[in-house]
C-alpha cells in the first residue's frame, strides 16, 4: 500500500466513527492531533476510535481531538477533508456504540475521559477563552517556525565548520524571511480569529515591519522596523477588528467598501506607529531581559518550578499565555529558553509511565496502554500517557511532575552556570526537539545538556513514581489479572473494588 492510500485509509477508518460527514462542521490540524467540529458529540463511538492503530489518544476540548502523532496528522488531515467533501451532505444518523467490557484500562480511560470534561468546564472562562484564541493565532505559524528553525540550524553548523560558503547566504535567507515578516501572519491570523477581515489586519501589522518606520519619531525616540514584534501586530490587528466592525456598524452600505477599509488601516495604523510600537516594544524587551536575567541568577530554581508546574498548566489551559513569549524571544533572540526547560515535563511524564509499567505487572492492559503510547511520548506526544494513564490514576501524574521538576533544575542549573540550552522553535519536545536546539556553548555541549535533563526527568520520574506513586489501595485495585477478572471464589479473597484512586 502507498503512503497516500495508507493516509486515506487511516481517513476513512476515522470519518464514521466520529458520525460520518454529515456530523463534521470543521476541519483542523495542529502539530500532533486532527481538530474536528461536530454537530453532535454523542454520534462519536470512542472506543472503537481510540482502538484504531494509528489513533494515540482523544482529547475534548473546544473542539474533538484526535491524537495521531507529528507527521502523520499533516497527511491524513487532506485526505479526511476530501472524503468529507465527497460524502453526502446529509448527516449521518445512529446512536453510540455499546461500551465494551470493563477492564483497567478502560476503567483508566473513561477516568482520563470525566477529567477532560470537568477540565474543558473549568476553561469556558473569559480569560482561559481569550488564552485559547491567542493560541489560535499562533499555533498555525509553528511548522513554519519548526521548518525555518531546523534550517537556520543548519545553516549555523555549516558556517562553524566553515563548509559550503557559497550556499550557506542563501540558506540564511530562507531560514530568515519569515521571521522578518512573521509580524504580517499574526496579524492576519490575529484579524481572523477575533471576526475582523484578515489582510486588513495583516496590513496594519505589516507597518510594524515596514523600513520606512525608522524615519518616526514617538515618545521622544526614533522608531525601529519591527519593533514591538508579535506582541505589537497582535494589538495592531486586535485595533484593527474593533475599528472595523464599529465602521460595519455606522457606516452606510453604499459607502462601506471605500470607507470601512481605509478608515480601520488609517486609525488603527497611527494608532500603531505612535503608541502600540513603542508600548509593545517594551513589553518584549522586558520579557528577554526577565527570562535572561531568571536563568543566570536562578536558573535551578526557576527550572526547577517551570518543569513541575507545567503539566498542570496545561491541564488548566494556561500553557497557551506562553505561546506569544515563546514567540517574542525567538523574535528576540533568535531562539527561546523556555521551552527546553518545560519539555523535561514530558521526560518526567514518561520515567512515570515505566515505573507504571513495572508496578503492575499483573495488569496486561494497561501495560499495553503503557507501551503503545511510549514511542509517542518519547517524541513529545504526552496526551495517550497523561489521559490514558498517569492522570487518571492520580498519584503517578504528581511523581510525573517531579521528574519534570528535576529535569528542569538540570537545564536551569547550566544556564547559571553560563550555558543557555533554547529551541529556535516552538512545537516538538522530547527527542523530536534536538534538531531545533541552540545555544552559547557550542552545538555538542549543548545536545548534551538537554540529554542529561530528559535522562533526569525518565530517571526521577520513574524513581518517584516506583517508590512513591502506588500506595496500597491503588495496587490492590489496579495490580489484576485483567485477562480474566479474579472472582472471591477462585482467588480467595475479595474482588477489586472499583473506589475512587487516591492522589
Amino acid at each position: 500500500m502507498s503512503t497516500d492510500d495508507k493516509n486515506r485509509a487511516v481517513a476513512a477508518a476515522i470519518l464514521p466513527l466520529v458520525g460520518g460527514a454529515g456530523n463534521i462542521t470543521s476541519v483542523a490540524h495542529c502539530m500532533t492531533r486532527l481538530r474536528l467540529g461536530l454537530r453532535d458529540r454523542s454520534l462519536v463511538r470512542d472506543e472503537e476510535l481510540k482502538a484504531l492503530p494509528a489513533v494515540m489518544g482523544v482529547v475534548e476540548d473546544d473542539t474533538y481531538q484526535i491524537v495521531l502523532g507529528p507527521g502523520t496528522v499533516a497527511r491524513v488531515t487532506p485526505e479526511f477533508e476530501a472524503l468529507v467533501a465527497e460524502a453526502p451532505i446529509a448527516p449521518t444518523t445512529g446512536t453510540r456504540a455499546a461500551g465494551t467490557p470493563a477492564s483497567s484500562a478502560d476503567d483508566l480511560a473513561a477516568q482520563g475521559a470525566a477529567i477532560r470534561a470537568a477540565r474543558k468546564a473549568r476553561n469556558q472562562t473569559p480569560f482561559k477563552l481569550f488564552l485559547r484564541r491567542i493560541a489560535n493565532v499562533f499555533v498555525p505559524l509553528i511548522p513554519a517556525l519548526i521548518g525555518c528553525g531546523i534550517i537556520a540550524g543548519l545553516n549555523g553548523l555549516l558556517v562553524n565548520l566553515g563548509w559550503l560558503p557559497a550556499v550557506t547566504p542563501a540558506l540564511a535567507a530562507v531560514a530568515s524571511g519569515f521571521m522578518a515578516l512573521i509580524a504580517v501572519f499574526v496579524g492576519f491570523n490575529t484579524a481572523k480569529e477575533f471576526g475582523g477581515t484578515p489582510v486588513l489586519g495583516g496590513a496594519v501589522a505589516a507597518i510594524i515591519v515596514f523600513p520606512g518606520v525608522a524615519k518616526i519619531d514617538a515618545f521622544g525616540q526614533t522608531l525601529s522596523p519591527g519593533q514591538g514584534g508579535v506582541l505589537g501586530a497582535l494589538g495592531a490587528a486586535v485595533l484593527a477588528v474593533y475599528v472595523e466592525k464599529w465602521c460595519r456598524r455606522w457606516v452606510p452600505e453604499s459607502l462601506d467598501v471605500l470607507v470601512t477599509p481605509t478608515l480601520t488601516v488609517l486609525v488603527s495604523g497611527l494608532v500603531t506607529v505612535f503608541g502600540l510600537m513603542f508600548v509593545a516594544g517594551e513589553v518584549s524587551n522586558a520579557i528577554g531581559e526577565f527570562a535572561d536575567w531568571l536563568l543566570v541568577h536562578a536558573g535551578a530554581g526557576a527550572g526547577f518550578v517551570l518543569g513541575g508546574l507545567f503539566l498542570p498548566l496545561v491541564m488548566l489551559g494556561l500553557h497557551q499565555a506562553l505561546i506569544p513569549i515563546h514567540t517574542t524571544l525567538i523574535e528576540q533572540q533568535g531562539s527561546t529558553v523556555l521551552l527546553p526547560i518545560l519539555a523535561m515535563a514530558g521526560a518526567g511524564q514518561v520515567g512515570a509511565a515505566m515505573a507504571v509499567y513495572l508496578r503492575l505487572p499483573r495488569n496486561g492492559s494497561i501495560r499495553r496502554t503503557v507501551k503503545s503510547a511510549l514511542p509517542a511520548g518519547f517524541l513529545g506526544v504526552g496526551e495517550p500517557l497523561i489521559y490514558g494513564v498517569s492522570l487518571p490514576l492520580g498519584r503517578p501524574f504528581v511523581t510525573a511532575c517531579v521528574g519534570g521538576a528535576f529535569g528542569g533544575g538540570f537545564i536551569g542549573l547550566f544556564s547559571m552556570l553560563g550555558t543557555k540550552v533554547g529551541s529556535t522553535a516552538i512545537g516538538p519536545s522530547g527527542w523530536a526537539l534536538f534538531p531545533l536546539l541552540d545555544g552559547d556553548g557550542g552545538l555538542g555541549r549543548t545536545i548534551a545538556i538537554y540529554a542529561g535533563g530528559l535522562l533526569t526527568g525518565y530517571l526521577t520520574g520513574f524513581v518517584a513514581t516506583y517508590f512513591w506513586g502506588f500506595g496500597a489501595r491503588l495496587l490492590e485495585e489496579f495490580d489484576v489479572d485483567t485477562e480474566a477478572e479474579p472472582t472471591p471464589a477462585a482467588s480467595g479473597s475479595p474482588a477489586p473494588t472499583k473506589e475512587r484512586v487516591e492522589v
